[in-house]
């Protein structure tokens, strides 16, 4: 999961820098109120390779991790099993013959 963070940081850093301050911003109505901000960083990243291939092979822990979100609003911290566990799994995943750092397409 580092790895996809990192890249998501490296690629989609503006991105993810709204949507946190937008999360901490509103402890309690953070999924109402962030949704647009977390909708950039998903498609800021959904291009992306390694991102890609992480949430394929990890999907489940992914989506667990959104349903308890969902589900505990008012304390995203009540969620951190579910974060330790797509971490697990992305950590697993086998990046090689992945392009890390994608070339850019000429203007």
């Amino acid at each position: 999961m580092q790895a996809a963070m990192d890249i998501t940081a490296k690629y989609c850093r503006k991105e993810m820098e709204a949507y946190g301050l937008c999360v901490a911003s509103n402890p309690s109505t953070w999924q109402q109120k962030c949704h647009e901000l977390k909708m950039n960083v998903a498609q800021c990243t959904s291009s992306h390779p390694v991102i890609q291939k992480i949430r394929q092979e990890c999907s489940n822990e992914f989506v667990e991790f959104e349903r308890c979100l969902r589900e505990h609003q008012g304390q995203p911290v009540s969620c951190s099993p579910h974060v330790a566990s797509f971490l697990g799994c992305a950590e697993t995943v086998d990046l090689s013959g992945v392009a890390t750092n994608p070339v850019s397409q000429p203007s």
